[in-house]
This record gives structure tokens, C-alpha cells and sequence, in this order.
């Protein structure tokens, strides 16, 4: 883990789910930096039963990098017990001029140094910012 001031998933998961996506969507460092800094080099990330490995979760961020103007992070709820940690929050995302809302219930494994080691997630696209 980086001894930068980044929260790890471990210490503060609100805050690592605003700053990880900001960093990844927006930041000035190559995203492989930004993933390493939060997860494990093993990180195995289901989204709605797609696997991503460390390789393919890097990958998925050079598009967002080109196409998302603006990103938000609504945590609803945060828990970290033990190495277990779960997270129920909505993503507003502004790409190609149109707001798109998912809501998204995380549940991860963390290793030994804080970082996050598995993540589960299920994900539901609720509609536009009107719909809101």
C-alpha cells in the first residue's frame, strides 16, 4: 500500500469508494498506479458475475478516462468488520452528455495491509438525473 494520504478500504470505505473513482476516472497517474494502490495484485472483481482481474479492471478505466466528464459518489451505507467490508452507494456518472445513475451493493475481502483482495458487486442502472 502507498504511504501517501489515500484511504484504504480497510480505514475509511466511504471515502475510498469517492476517491478511488476519482482517481481512476480523472487522475494524472497511470491507472495501473491507481488500481495497485488500492487493491491487491491478485484482485479478482465480479460485477454482476464479470470477472475482472487486475489487468482487465485497469483496462476498464481508459475508456471511462475518455468518455466521463463528471463522477459522483453517494454512499448510503459503509461497513468494515474484520477483513470483510460491504457498501450500498449510487454512482451518478456524466458521460457523453448524459447523466446515467446505478445503484451498486459492494461486498469485498480485504488483505492483510488494508487493501481490497475480492470484490462482489451487484449493480442496477436506476435511470437518467431526471428520473431521480
Amino acid at each position: 500500500m502507498s504511504t501517501d494520504s489515500s484511504p484504504s478500504p480497510r480505514d475509511d470505505l466511504t471515502n475510498y469508494l469517492r476517491a478511488y473513482v476519482q482517481e481512476i476516472a480523472f487522475g494524472d497517474e497511470d491507472p495501473g498506479v491507481v488500481t495497485d494502490r488500492y487493491h491487491t495484485p491478485d484482485i479478482a472483481w465480479y460485477s454482476d458475475g464479470l470477472h475482472l482481474d487486475r489487468e482487465r479492471l485497469t483496462a476498464h478505466a481508459r475508456p471511462v478516462r475518455r468518455t466521463v466528464t463528471r463522477c459522483e459518489v453517494d454512499v448510503h451505507e459503509a461497513l468494515v468488520c474484520g477483513d470483510r467490508v460491504a457498501a450500498r452507494y449510487t454512482l451518478i456518472a456524466l458521460s457523453r452528455g448524459r447523466d446515467v445513475i446505478t445503484e451498486i451493493h459492494m461486498f469485498g475481502q480485504l488483505a492483510p495491509d488494508g487493501r481490497l483482495r475480492r470484490v462482489d458487486q451487484l449493480t442496477r442502472i436506476i435511470g437518467t438525473e431526471d428520473d431521480r
